[in-house]
């Protein structure tokens, strides 16, 4: 859930550090520090409460300067927020920044405690750097030292390490929280996400769980935390480019990230689908026509926006290749023991490919001898390493908080494995299989005509703001989307926003329809066209406020043309990625509107690596 940067070389690290955060805000907001070796091998430390904004003022009054250092921006597990808590944490000559949870710190904090330390914090993390300490001083190793901590901690963690005694070498270890080390001509970066270090290089190793890497100013060395054998690994270059993880002039990412839809849709199928043969291949799914037939049963399984793409996808892959669907939010699924054998086919879906309770159900369906896939949108995330079989998203770097490009692509990437099984499967002819890509193809500039026309969403957002309460109502394929909007007005602006399935109005949510309950409704022609119109007029006999998004032209029968946006034209697979487009910019507005931070809302972090 934090943020890690780390830094070794030639040069001053000091501001390399501090752009790096600031590329990793998004991982967390509640406080951030750093801590730099100087050429006195002395260190310095500073730490603030609040926003990196904080500590860039703590550190124009006293600058840090150095070659070596690390620094970290914290989202609150143990402890509240406060400079206390803040890291790096230190110990004797050791400091270190943590990202993850250690399960058995209070028993460790217990037996240091009972040998004299003191602690200054109410963090796992300072734990750790006092056993560190303490193991130094049984055997005045430092290697062994750092083994002998790191196996004695259960739970999660990424960690990099400081030591003044040893001021030329950096060490850094993870097991089951992301930690990537990035590569240049005279220097190292270690990082929790690929946007931290893009402005320095695209040439990094993304560490395997249980593996730790000494570096100096000259190399790395890596080796298998658990005994200590050397580990070999080869680099792999980073497609994003640095201006893709800026926001290219937009006032916020998640602005900018709506805009990039369209692109992100089209990087998304265009490495899958044959234009000529209108046909899809994946090159890393590993999942042929001989294996599809032996599926009896599909799960998936996912947190967040990624569990309404998965509640589309349910849709998709019962309708078009007749194999039942299960859809389970990643924390709760392990907990019912799911029944799982090699005809059930588990895919996970996280953009991150970090998330905690994600990885966690996929490894149940390992272990259970599942077929496991994943789909994710990093490159070499821990998902991606553990699943037999991958569909990458494509969307690039999502630095908001709440998700858009990366849900939309999840919504693709779904559409082409449907498409893909059912093809193969003999369940879509040919011709059926080539205008499903066809309508892919066209989606793009459908997009692009949505985010074109903003004026009566933006007009929504305006004289809708001060509401306290909404209600989100559709059907089939756009439920699932329903909820989504509602999610991102909930999470973005902080009003209070409920999605439902249309056809259960009357067992419940009909009590709250009044003049103080705007009703955003989803419409799309079809066989529940008439079912949603009737709906509709329950809200307008109740003195509700109808917004609608109707597919095709506006109808009288929903109520003024004023309160309707026309949509273009699609098929029912392809218009959730569609209508989820106006509520996006629908809740960016009036969070702007309100002043919320669009970015970073309160309470939230991008990518939730622990459970």
């Amino acid at each position: 859930m934090c943020g890690i940067v780390g830094y070794i070389g030639t040069s001053e690290g000091r501001d390399i550090l501090i752009d790096g955060l600031r590329k990793l805000e998004y991982r967390g907001y509640d406080s951030a520090g750093i801590a730099m070796l100087g050429e006195d091998s002395k260190l310095q430390i500073v730490r603030c409460k609040g926003k990196l904004s904080g500590l860039e003022g703590k550190l124009a009054e006293a600058p840090v300067s150095g070659s070596l250092g690390i620094a970290h921006t914290r989202w609150a597990t143990h402890g509240r927020p406060c400079e206390a808590n803040a890291h790096p944490h230190r110990s004797g000559p050791f400091a270190l920044v943590h990202n993850g949870i250690i399960e058995n710190y209070a028993l460790l904090k217990e037996e240091l405690e009972s040998n004299g330390h003191r602690f200054s914090s109410q963090t796992d993390t300072e734990v750790i750097v006092a056993l560190l300490d303490h193991e130094w001083q049984q055997v005045k190793d430092y290697r062994q030292a750092v083994r002998n901590t790191l196996k004695k901690l259960k739970g999660s963690f990424a960690v990099v390490i400081v030591n003044e005694l040893e001021p030329d070498q950096l060490v850094a270890a993870k097991k089951e929280s992301p930690l990537i080390l990035g590569i240049t001509e005279n220097a190292f970066l270690l990082a929790s996400d690929v946007p931290a270090i893009l402005p320095y290089t695209r040439k990094v190793i993304y560490l395997n769980d249980e593996e730790i890497v000494f570096i100096s100013r000259s190399g790395f060395q890596l080796e298998s935390l658990p005994d200590g054998s050397p580990r070999t690994a080869f680099p792999h270059w980073v497609d994003w480019n640095p201006i893709m993880a800026e926001k290219a002039g937009y006032k916020h990412f998640m602005l900018k990230e709506i805009y990039e839809q369209p692109r992100a849709v089209i990087d998304t199928f265009r490495s899958v689908i044959d234009l000529e043969s209108r046909e899809i291949h994946f090159a890393e799914l590993n999942l042929d026509r001989n294996l599809l037939r032996q599926i009896d049963k599909v799960c998936l399984v996912a947190c967040g926006t990624s569990y309404h793409a998965a509640m589309v996808a349910k849709y998709m892959i019962e309708a078009l290749c007749r194999v039942p669907v299960e859809v389970d939010l990643a924390s709760e699924f392990r907990s019912r023991n799911p029944v799982l054998n090699e005809r059930v086919l588990l895919v996970v879906i996280s953009q991150s490919g970090e998330t905690a309770d994600t990885r966690a159900a996929l490894k149940e369906g390992l272990d259970k001898g599942a077929q496991c896939r994943a789909i994710v949108n990093v490159v070499g995330s821990s998902i991606a390493r553990m699943a037999q079989g991958v569909i990458y998203t494509h969307a690039g770097p999502e630095i908001g908080v709440a998700s858009t490009k990366a849900f939309t692509t999840q919504l693709i990437a779904l559409y082409l494995l449907a498409a893909y099984w059912a093809s193969e499967t003999g369940k879509l002819t040919r011709e059926q299989t080539a205008q499903m890509i066809q309508d892919l193809i066209e989606l793009p500039s459908k997009m692009e005509k949505i985010l074109s026309d903003t004026d009566k969403i933006n007009g929504w957002a305006r004289k809708y703001m001060g509401f306290k309460d909404f209600l989100y109502l559709a059907r089939g394929t756009l439920y699932p989307i329903a909820l989504e909007g509602a999610l991102k007005l909930k999470e973005i602006s902080y009003i209070h926003a409920e999605g439902y399935a249309a056809g259960e109005m009357k067992h419940g949510p009909i009590a709250l329809i009044d003049t103080e309950m705007p009703v955003m409704v989803l419409i799309k022609h079809g066989p529940l066209f008439e079912k949603m119109l009737s709906n509709i007029q329950e809200v307008k006999a109740r003195d509700g406020i109808v917004l609608a998004l109707i597919e095709g032209e506006t109808s009288d029968a929903i109520g003024e043309a004023g309160n309707q946006f026309g949509m273009p034209v699609t098929s029912d697979w392809l218009a959730p990625v569609l209508f989820s487009l106006p509520l996006q910019l629908f809740a960016y507005q009036v969070a702007v509107l309100r002043g919320t931070d669009v970015d970073q809302p309160r309470n939230l972090a991008k990518s939730v690596t622990v459970e």
